[in-house]
């Protein structure tokens, strides 16, 4: 019999514990704590071994366990027991030897460890699987690829790396707020998988970042037909939360082992890969080459030279005019950035405003245009305004309003004769706060165009929601014009528009006679381009302006007909 002092503690123990005979395993006492665990009543539970809670695959381990070294203070094993109904409970055993009614007996106590073992398993989960798709991250994707590397036969066979980036998320992730894009980047996962043979791997990079991983190719010919397939299913329309959507996919491939073997170098050409993609229009399939690497090295040689070139005093400004269409005179002046490098001569705006924004490096540069400009035009006549453009990085900073106030009172140039340029892409990016951002500019005092009109997504949604003092249209248009198809009609429909609203209409590009002749016919009111002068440096600024005292035959009026 037990001894008080024992019989009191067994039983009122919370923690569920039994006696066993370690010969056939059948239990000899069971207190209300492991009754409870298993589900089975106590009586019942005397009838029974610890093989009918214990399943089946487990017996030989349970055997082993009760029969280790009886001499040792305690022994401990990681199983899982069955309850009556049948679930399955993770639970750790720990066994010592005691001596019940004077036999050998086995004390056996049992802790429940089923919620920590599920909560370890999501969180080992968590670790290698993007929380909103479900799909492997690039953790996982990596050991994934260098497994895949360390089997591949390049004799026989071929990998290859799938990156993927959509088109047109931000925009509607920025429109129509996360939770859309959220159920999109879902959507998307879904129709992606569908894609996958067996044996591919498919996962979410981050953001709206994917990409395949496929073994046994016989040939870059079955990277090709996978990933035609994946842009043709991410670009059927979508309905997300009762918006219609649509958007494309650009991708990035590498095979190994022709382009590498490290994981590492695969994952860069991929990458660089869907960079030429982006870069030639989007909604693209590019292979990596060679020379592409030889790209990325001369723009990073050049990002290195864009980050010393501000400090070195390498930029400096040119000012194209702005001329009125019925006078010819001479209304202001547009800031050029123009970058002089000492060893690459003149480099062209176009081969570095996309890095400088990119980089983040357009906010310092911006900032120093800004209060050049500002600086030179303090200079001018006091009816010359002077334009400057601004990048939708510079809204993202937040430090735009103090930067145009401080341009303004160190050059003590009237706000007023400021003109700020900005194109659809602000208002498309983060519009509420940016908008908010261009009232403010508005409430200074400076006036605020509207660049390359036309050419983006909404510009007449846009033209409700801000009252910009001035539209430009874009050089495509006016490069066009007389000849035929429908720059014409797009002219005459801004002029008109520029025209109802009150607003002032800038042609761009103007570079012949007849240009000039179909603008001032269809109402444009301001004009820049080669025709009346190319950028000048500032010092030639004061003799332009002397000669534009005199009204130029060229612009006599012209009669619309």
């Amino acid at each position: 019999m037990l001894q008080e002092s024992f019989r009191l503690l067994f039983h009122g123990s919370p923690m569920p514990t039994a006696l066993c005979d370690p010969e056939s395993l059948r239990f000899l006492v069971v207190n209300d704590a492991a009754a409870a665990l298993w589900g089975f009543s106590a009586s019942a539970l005397l009838a029974m071994t610890a093989f009918d809670i214990t399943p089946e695959a487990d017996w030989e381990d349970v055997r082993a366990f009760a029969q280790r070294d009886r001499e040792s203070a305690s022994n401990q094993r990681i199983g899982r027991h069955l309850r009556s109904d049948r679930s399955m409970i993770d639970v750790i055993v720990h066994s010592r030897a005691i001596t019940f009614r004077d036999r050998q007996a086995n004390l056996v106590t049992i802790i429940d460890v089923t919620e920590k073992q599920r909560a370890e398993t999501r969180l080992a989960h968590l670790e290698h699987h993007d929380a909103l798709t479900d799909l492997p991250n690039r953790a996982l994707f990596r050991i994934r690829l260098d497994e895949a590397l360390a089997r591949l036969n390049c004799e026989q066979d071929e990998l290859a790396i799938l990156y993927l980036d959509l088109d047109q998320f931000k925009a509607i992730n920025d429109t129509l707020g996360h939770r859309v894009g959220d159920a999109l980047l879902r959507a998307v996962a879904d129709r992606l998988r569908a894609c996958l043979r067996p044996g591919d791997m498919l996962a979410r990079f981050g953001g709206d970042e994917f990409a395949f991983l496929c073994g046994g190719l016989s040939g870059p010919d079955e990277a090709s037909k996978l990933a035609s397939l994946a842009a043709d299913v991410v670009s059927r329309p979508y309905v997300i939360q009762g918006h219609s959507v649509e958007i494309g996919t650009s991708i990035g491939v590498a095979m190994a082992p022709g382009d590498g073997r490290d994981s590492d170098l695969l994952l860069k050409n991929a990458d660089m890969a869907l960079y030429r993609a982006k870069e030639e229009g989007r909604r693209a399939c590019r292979f990596f080459e060679p020379e592409m690497d030889a790209r990325a090295q001369a723009r990073r040689r050049l990002e290195v030279d864009l980050r010393h070139a501000l400090a070195a005093s390498e930029f400096d400004l040119y000012y194209q005019p702005l001329v009125a269409l019925q006078t010819g005179a001479i209304t202001g002046f547009e800031a050029l950035l123009r970058w002089r490098h000492p060893i690459r001569g003149m480099v062209p705006p176009a081969a570095f405003i996309g890095l400088a924004e990119e980089t983040g490096l357009i906010v310092p540069l911006g900032e120093w245009a800004l209060r050049q400009a500002c600086a030179e035009a303090a200079k001018w006549p006091n009816h010359l305004k002077v334009a400057v453009n601004l990048s939708s990085v510079q809204f993202k900073s937040g430090n735009l309003i103090h930067s145009v106030l401080t341009a303004l009172a160190h050059s003590g140039l009237p706000a007023s004769r400021l003109e700020l340029e900005i194109t659809e892409s602000i208002l498309l990016v983060e519009s509420e706060a940016n908008l908010a951002t261009l009232h403010r500019l508005r409430g200074l005092g400076v006036s605020v165009s509207t660049d390359d009109f036309g050419t983006g997504y909404s510009s007449l949604s846009y033209l409700r929601a801000f009252p910009f003092d001035k539209i430009k249209i874009d050089r495509s248009f006016v490069s066009e014009l007389g000849n035929g198809g429908g720059s014409m009609a797009i002219v005459r429909a801004v002029a008109g528009l520029g025209s109802s609203l009150g607003v002032a209409t800038t042609a761009e590009g103007v570079e012949t006679s007849e240009q000039l002749a179909w603008l001032r016919a269809e109402g444009c009111t301001e004009m820049r381009g080669f025709y009346f002068s190319p950028p000048v440096p500032a010092r030639k600024i004061a003799a332009m302006l002397k000669a534009n005292e005199t009204a130029d035959p060229r612009f006599a009026p012209v009669r619309k007909h």
